[in-house]
């Protein structure tokens, strides 16, 4: 008996789907795309209007044959990807792939797997949208007209290996402006004045000055004047505010909130997100848009007044301001909201209920907090003391859910009577220091980037993982600096001002994003010579225009075409007309050679160089440490780098010597190259931490060798590898048969091996 087909995208989609139909249904998965632009080539023929040239991709061949053995069988095809454009492409390629007839295909969407969704779906099946599929399309050429272009250009012209994106290279550049903000940035220093007082009661109370004093002279002045002044508790003033809960979670917001109260990078949250739709716990996680629709609102409402009580209901629609939001029909909000436990999986479990918690404060009351504001007069000085403290006097929305942007925690003042004297215990004055932008989160930059408009819910995580694997930036934590400032103090019944010089950490930075020296140059390449294609703006009317093809406004090859012909002229042009890029910067002169010292991007990196290449000499090279920047190393920093190698002592008669090499910085002892632990450093590790990273290194060394037979030319090795034991000869590698054990070879059963076997194939980095 033949059944219907329905072909979803995963096979953990496909097994929640299937629950929900009945036995005429057969479900099966496409694992994603099938279908793409062909790898050789730029697979666009550029002549006849950007005609796209696709092929079936090598790992989905076999699960082709499988869909064209079952559609064949099928009454129906129901195509049910997701449901923004790149589901309406993928549908597009799995139905000309099938090569489905029309009348058999219908299209599906729906915005959660749950039983109502998916047969309301089957219902309404529609005909592929060809607009959608066309803004999709437009994007994919787009991309690799810029990629295939641009990147040889870079290879020429900066480094080998490099690659260019409309989106990425934009993500980049607004790393690496932060940072030089960062770099470029002086610091103000100011006075932050604050004491305690206290009642004729003995209740106490801590206030502060709100304005800041910008000078030393201000301050002390200022100390001077409190030092025999009367304080009065001028006034207080009691306000009733009302705090509204934040709006329900977009794509982006999602991942602000858990990167913010989870600690989840972008992409963590979004394959987890993905996990908890195909399981049916929660709406489709690539959105931009605030809809609730209206029976998820009633039946959220109903759960609140059973919950919380009526006075905690309270109904809200969202709408979204983002221009172009309409990837998809709804929030992300968990399906059934009754539901608390979905899953046993802890990341899971956590980030449904951030997603919960939400959705439910969406439909919450308004809270209501008491906010008081105590003022205490200095002697009618210019500048009075203010401590302010709140109470929450109706929790409203957070009974369910605290943002960032709600006090978490209620902090009430003492009972106290206006126009009563006080008394202050001591007042203090704290140099303080302005500080500069921060560094960008891979949260924040997904919130810059929607900001400007660049990108959609579907790029933000593949942008930011595509930066770092490409090692333009980096995601790191590093460690402040120290640095002194001033205190000055009036205490009670002393007449002098106390001053104190004490010390603070400052600068210290967790999981942000810097960009690498190889980003630097690149983006600095990329902006002088490809202003238009960097320009925020002009990247943000590129998604506009994408917009307009999906809604029918625009012919996607016309959008290509006024993009390309003005883009290839200056690719041309740049190829010609551009110089080598390498970033170099002239630091000085070696005080021993008279040369000069400059850094520059070399083959393996950015490096230092004594000399130059028509010296009489050969320039002498040192690599740049872990967290050195060509634009920041100062000439003492580079003339320390050729204090390496350097000889750290003697281990057994043979001498250790740590060096930095294209992997970073080692020891060498004994022809044997050691590593040195993230903390250590080539220019300070002692003899003892040399020698215990040397010691650990022959251990594992002991183990790593099951036979040597090194009396043979070339020495044989039979190796204890990650994978399994393997024989290595002349820089070759050589699979055991299963049969063999490795531990009972001879040199005659290695050789024969050697002589018949395969080679084991050497695992390449991508």
């Amino acid at each position: 008996m033949s059944k219907n087909l329905v072909i979803v995208e995963s096979p953990a989609k496909a097994k929640t789907i299937e629950k929900y139909l009945g036995s005429e249904f057969k479900v099966q998965a496409s694992f994603g795309h099938v279908r793409d632009l062909v790898k050789k080539g730029l697979g666009i023929n550029i002549e006849k209007n950007f005609l796209p040239e696709y092929e079936v991709m090598a790992d989905k061949k076999e699960t082709i044959k499988t869909l064209k053995a079952a559609a064949k069988k099928a009454t129906t095809i129901y195509i049910a990807t997701d449901l923004d454009r790149e589901g309406e492409a993928i549908a597009w390629h799995i139905a000309q792939t099938l090569e489905l007839d029309k009348e058999k295909m219908k299209r599906i969407i729906f915005s959660e797997i749950t039983k109502s969704a998916i047969q309301k779906a089957i219902k309404e099946g529609r005909d592929i949208d060809a607009d959608l599929v066309n803004a999709q399309q437009a994007r994919r050429i787009l991309d690799r007209l810029v990629g295939f272009e641009m990147s040889p250009v870079l290879w020429r012209k900066v480094k080998t290996g490099l690659s260019a994106g409309r989106v990425q290279s934009v993500a980049v550049r607004l790393i690496v402006e932060r940072e030089r903000e960062i770099q470029g940035f002086e610091a103000e220093t100011f006075f932050r004045v604050d004491g305690l007082f206290s009642t004729n009661d003995g209740i106490s109370l801590e206030a502060e000055v709100k304005t800041k004093f910008n000078t030393e002279e201000d301050v002390t002045a200022f100390l001077t004047h409190c030092q025999k002044a009367p304080f009065i508790l001028k006034d207080i003033k009691k306000k009733i505010q009302e705090r509204h809960p934040s709006q329900p979670f977009t794509t982006s917001s999602l991942q602000q909130e858990a990167s913010r109260k989870l600690g989840f990078s972008v992409s963590r949250t979004m394959t987890i997100a993905q996990q908890l739709y195909e399981a049916g716990h929660i709406t489709y996680m690539r959105t931009d848009s605030l809809n609730l629709s209206q029976e998820a609102i009633t039946q959220i409402g109903k759960f609140v007044t059973q919950t919380y009580g009526e006075e905690y209901a309270h109904t809200r629609t969202f709408k979204a301001k983002t221009k172009g939001a309409q990837e998809a029909h709804e929030a992300i909000r968990p399906t059934q909201i009754q539901n608390e436990t979905v899953s046993s999986d802890n990341s899971q479990q956590r980030l449904y209920d951030l997603i919960r918690r939400r959705t439910l404060a969406t439909q919450m009351s308004p809270a209501q907090v008491e906010k008081t504001t105590a003022t205490i007069d200095c002697n009618h000085a210019e500048y009075t003391f203010q401590e302010q403290g709140e109470i929450v006097r109706f929790q409203g929305f957070y009974k369910a859910y605290e943002s960032g942007d709600t006090s978490e925690k209620s902090k009430a003042l003492p009972e106290l009577k206006e126009n009563s004297p006080l008394n202050f215990e001591h007042i203090t004055a704290t140099q303080k220091f302005s500080k500069p932008s921060a560094r960008y989160t891979e949260a924040s930059l997904v919130k810059q980037l929607e900001e400007l408009g660049i990108g959609r819910p579907s790029t933000y995580a593949p942008t930011i993982s595509t930066i770092q694997k490409r090692n333009y930036v980096i995601k790191e934590s590093r460690e402040g600096k120290s640095r002194s400032y001033q205190k000055h103090t009036i205490k009670k019944n002393k007449d002098t001002i106390e001053t104190a010089t004490e010390t603070e950490n400052y600068g210290s930075e967790n999981n942000k994003l810097f960009p690498t020296d190889i980003g630097i140059l690149t983006n600095d390449f990329l902006v002088d010579h490809f202003k238009n294609i960097m320009d925020y703006h002009f990247t943000a009317s590129i998604e506009e225009q994408f917009d307009s093809i999906a809604e029918g406004l625009m012919e996607w090859q016309k959008m290509i075409h006024s993009f390309y012909t003005p883009f290839h002229s200056q690719v041309e042009e740049v190829k010609e007309t551009s110089e080598r890029a390498s970033g170099e910067r002239k630091l000085g002169i070696d005080p021993k050679s008279g040369k000069p010292i400059i850094v520059r991007m070399g083959k393996f990196g950015p490096m230092a160089q004594i000399g130059v290449a028509e010296d009489d000499e050969k320039p002498q090279y040192a690599g740049l440490l872990k967290q050195q920047s060509l634009e920041t190393i100062t000439l003492e920093e580079a003339l320390d780098l050729f204090k390496l190698p350097r000889e750290v002592g003697e281990y057994k008669d043979l001498p250790m010597v740590a060096a930095i090499g294209r992997f970073g910085p080692y020891i060498k002892y004994d022809g044997m190259f050691v590593s040195l632990k993230k903390e250590q450093d080539p220019h300070t590790i002692s003899k003892e931490e040399a020698v215990e990273l040397v010691e650990e290194k022959i251990e594992s060394e002991k183990n790593k060798y099951i036979h040597k037979f090194e009396e043979n030319d070339p020495a044989i090795y039979v190796i204890n590898g990650r994978y399994g034991p393997y024989i290595q000869s002349n820089k070759s590698n050589y699979k055991i048969p299963k049969d063999l054990k490795a531990e009972e070879l001879t040199i005659e059963k290695c050789l024969e091996i050697i002589k018949n076997g395969p080679t084991k194939k050497r695992r390449k980095k991508k």
